[in-house]
């Protein structure tokens, strides 16, 4: 009989690809919804993706912030994913607005998934929270690093992440228990979405596509197709080489802000046509960011280091992306048009 997964933050971009592929591997699987009012769209979702019978899924209705229904849920559980995040429309003006819930939230989860007996949380965490304060290019960033949390120019929601995993952490080490745990740490997620629900990730293309950047910073990124992400989420759980460990999810190598911008003019020229021509001098980034706090970001994203391993996933899990970053590019591009996010 195949076990039990959780998986918390069903509706979203990188929830609805883990739930795809645990039904397609046969596994049962419970997923948490702010609101049941979502559960059509979630099955919908399913449903234009392949999957036909929907009796190892069921629906809860759970919120982060809140103690209702978790231990019911977490009841009978094998596996946890925490994927889901703490929501914020807009950033508050005081950050611990934004740290708190986020470190409660995955506090919330690990106490109630120790008290009902599960064997493993896999926690969603990101890059942020590794790789933000290595400035050396000529040293490779692992899983052994950690971002300074006072990292000039990291933002609000990296910040939250970075603080969540340390505490999430400290509680394993103090009252986990039995539970183990481990996280993953992707880099910038993209790729095909499932439905129009997208991550944050996208803005950069939105903004590269709809002329609202009228310059582009010379900066390199890396980045992860959504479906590699799951991928890596399963293993971890599945895997036992997987306790208290973290694992990097990028794909191979980098690629530059110029490097995406030819290859959008070259494969997608119907839609590149509002796509900035300057680029912006590094000087005047950091001249800029002295009085920008969306600068300070992208000066920090010019500093840091962007020689990043993903060996770990692939020595102890097996785990091989499916996509390179050309591919993944155009897939979160045919994504957006898909979804007439562009156009």
């Amino acid at each position: 009989m195949m076990e039990t997964v959780l998986v918390t933050g069903g509706t979203g971009f990188l929830g609805a690809q883990i739930i795809l592929q645990l039904l397609q591997k046969g596994y049962t699987v419970r997923t948490t919804l702010r609101s049941l009012s979502s559960k059509n769209k979630v099955i919908d979702t399913l449903k234009a993706n392949g999957i036909t019978s929907f009796d190892k899924l069921s629906f809860f209705e759970a919120d982060l912030s809140k103690d209702d229904n978790w231990n019911e849920i977490m009841k009978g559980c094998d596996y946890v994913l925490s994927v889901a995040s703490p929501v914020f429309f807009t950033i508050p003006e005081d950050e611990n607005e934004v740290m708190r819930p986020a470190i409660e939230g995955i506090i919330r989860v690990l106490n109630n998934a120790r008290d009902a007996g599960v064997k493993r949380v896999v926690m969603t965490s990101n890059f942020g929270a590794v790789g933000f304060s290595n400035k050396n290019s000529s040293i490779v960033t692992t899983e052994e690093d950690w971002t300074d949390p006072n990292e000039k120019g990291l933002s609000v929601y990296e910040k939250s992440k970075l603080l969540a995993e340390q505490a999430a952490w400290d509680f394993i080490k103090k009252e986990g228990g039995n539970l183990e745990f481990a996280t993953i740490n992707a880099v910038a997620m993209l790729g095909p979405s499932l439905s129009a629900h997208i991550s944050g990730s996208f803005i950069i293309l939105e903004k590269l596509l709809d002329g609202s950047m009228k310059a582009i910073p010379n900066m390199s990124l890396n980045i992860v197709d959504v479906r590699d992400v799951a991928d890596l989420h399963i293993r971890a759980m599945a895997n036992p080489k997987a306790k208290g460990q973290r694992f990097i999810a990028s794909a191979d190598g980098k690629i530059s802000m110029v490097e995406i911008i030819a290859l959008l003019k070259n494969k997608r020229p119907d839609i590149a046509k509002k796509i900035p021509k300057r680029i912006l001098p590094n000087l005047v980034v950091h001249l800029a960011a002295l009085f920008n706090k969306e600068l300070k970001e992208i000066a920090l994203f010019l500093k840091m280091s962007r020689n990043v391993s993903n060996a770990k996933a692939k020595k102890i899990l097996g785990w091989t992306p499916i996509a390179n970053n050309e591919e993944i590019i155009l897939d979160s591009i045919d994504t957006m048009v898909k979804y007439g996010i562009i156009k």
